[in-house]
């Protein structure tokens, strides 16, 4: 087999298109939108080579247009479960024993698949499956992910390079990286496509196989996403794909004794709970499992006196309300002092009375559909028990519909109490909730922020006084895995900002950077000797003459 030490073609993060009226890249994914709406579309499971078709159809509807059918996928069950595992097992060997080259090169080639051909295609996706208008999903499905793949081609050459400094006299040492022992699962989210793509691909880009299970409501892009890892080479049975019961998929995978990782996105409580039972079943695997996940966050906006009223309010309008407020980022807790109140108040309100909201063919809604029924009936039960709340101030929104789609207005909640409800709890949707505080009490309230919420995710300081912004800084340390100055707490972008929180927000691994691709390799030091001892008796043994 030929050799050479391999440079990769140096990353850049890929440009984000502006779909402009008149456009190129407009025309072609209205196009697209057009022909994804025009058909219905038949979603098999992808077990190793083969599509696998049920019978037991689930629907596909866009949370903005309901009574519309995108098409249907096959569920599955606990047999298809075991032989997604079985296949990526079978397939581990082969895999693992690609030169690193050859798998970088696949999943450079799926980059440029997203960033040409696919294009179009996958935002129009994530549009319609997502509710996404086409700003959020072309830096989402097609810019986010694409700078996932390459980047972490990158990350792997660079874990490859890391070797021991020093080899001492007729010694050799070397390190080699290799893929974990098993299968890892990767469970993925509804909210951003590049996250579906980027689990269960860093994973497998350092040799592993993996069994891929996305949210039942971000299947219409994740098969997509499958399409482009075929066509760019990925072999029959690396990347399994399947859509089964949450709980039936977990005592299948969590029981197996080659479970080796698991490379989550989702909520607290289901990463808990799946802690939980891997610690339960710890005496059945072959080796101690990966376990990797970032999941919720309550996310803060804290404004000084010293803030610019103009940069507080965009990082809140846009940090709180960008697709509906369903980023494990979004604003959703904003700490203003009382000096600017009125004026940020009064900007919230003529801005948000601006927002147009509808589907998102019409370019020129800023607001969509929230992603199912579920979700908008949670939300609306919050939304009406402030309402009902005599403490509670509504500045903005509480309106809803749900005749056509999944639609809740962005609302703003003003409230007297800093541990109020949803100032403390996840609701993952359009909902900011504002607490003012006294301009002299800024001591008081960095303590509130960092112990209000059990998350730590993101959080952003607003502030043109630079003892403030240190002093923020500082005793936020652990309030926030992603902390953002003069900005709002979202948009992290691969290369730059990678991104991942601790406390209840996960085990902070980093996702788009070399940090998260050394979860998913277990290294083996080599020391090799040229001319080994060949006498156990050292100098010190021996008699003084």
């Amino acid at each position: 087999m030929l050799k050479g030490f391999f440079n990769v073609p140096e990353p850049v993060n890929e440009p984000v298109l502006n779909y402009g009226p008149r456009s190129l890249e407009r025309a072609a994914l209205k196009a697209a939108l057009n022909e994804a709406r025009s058909q219905q579309v038949d979603i098999p499971m992808y077990i190793g080579g083969k599509e696998v078709r049920t019978g037991k159809l689930m629907e596909l509807r866009p949370p903005h247009d309901h009574k519309h059918l995108l098409g249907t996928f096959h569920w599955g069950n606990k047999t298809h479960i075991n032989d997604a595992i079985n296949a990526a097992l079978a397939a581990k060997a082969d895999w693992e024993n690609l030169p690193w080259e050859q798998r970088a090169a696949i999943f450079l080639k799926a980059a440029e698949l997203f960033a040409g051909p696919y294009r179009a295609k996958i935002n129009a996706a994530t549009m319609l499956g997502q509710s996404k208008n086409a700003y959020q999903a072309e830096i989402d499905a097609a810019c986010e992910l694409i700078d996932f793949l390459r980047f972490n081609v990158h990350y792997m050459t660079e874990i490859y390079q890391q070797q021991p400094p020093v080899s001492g006299k007729g010694i050799w040492n070397r390190v080699e990286q290799r893929p974990l022992e098993g299968f890892v699962f990767a469970l993925t989210p509804f909210n951003f496509t590049a996250i579906a793509g980027n689990l269960p691909a860093s994973a497998a880009m350092m040799g592993n196989v993996v069994v891929w299970k996305p949210a039942d409501t971000q299947v219409y892009a994740a098969n997509v996403v499958m399409q482009v890892f075929k066509e760019a080479g990925v072999p029959d049975g690396v990347i399994n794909l399947i859509y089964a019961d949450g709980p039936e998929v977990g005592d299948v995978v969590f029981n197996h004794p080659d479970f080796a990782g698991i490379h989550f996105t989702g909520s607290t409580k289901v990463f808990q709970h799946i802690w939980q039972t891997i610690g339960t079943n710890i005496h059945k695997y072959k080796t101690y499992p990966r376990i990797v996940g970032e999941t919720g966050g309550k996310d803060f906006v804290l404004a000084h006196p010293s803030a610019d009223v103009d940069v507080l309010s965009t990082a809140l309008l846009r940090g709180a309300f960008e697709y509906q407020g369903q980023k494990c980022s979004a604003a959703s807790r904003a700490y203003i002092p009382a000096s600017l109140w009125p004026a940020v108040k009064a900007q919230l309100q003529t801005e948000i009375a601006g927002f147009k909201m509808g589907p998102v063919e019409d370019f020129e809604n800023f607001i969509n559909a929230v992603i199912s029924e579920v979700s908008f009936d949670k939300l609306v039960k919050y939304i009406e028990a402030a309402k009902a709340d005599k403490t509670v101030e509504l500045i903005a929104g509480g309106k809803y519909d749900k005749t056509r789609g999944w639609f809740v207005e962005p609302t703003v909640l003003h409230v007297q109490d800093p541990y109020y409800v949803t100032m403390c709890e996840e609701l993952f949707g359009p909902v900011l909730t504002v607490y003012v505080y006294e301009d002299d009490k800024w001591d008081e309230i960095l303590n509130i922020v960092d112990n209000t919420s059990i998350y730590a995710l993101t959080g952003a300081i607003i502030s043109q006084d630079r003892y403030a912004i240190a002093d923020a800084t500082y005793k936020l340390r652990n309030a926030a895995g992603n902390f953002y100055i003069n900005d709002k707490p979202t948009g992290a972008v691969v290369g730059q900002q990678p991104f991942g929180g601790a406390r209840g927000s996960g085990t902070n691994d980093k996702a788009g950077s070399m940090i998260n691709l050394l979860r998913w390799v277990s290294p083996r030091t080599i020391k090799e000797t040229f001319d080994p001892p060949k006498d156990y008796r050292y100098p010190f043994l021996q008699k003084e003459a």
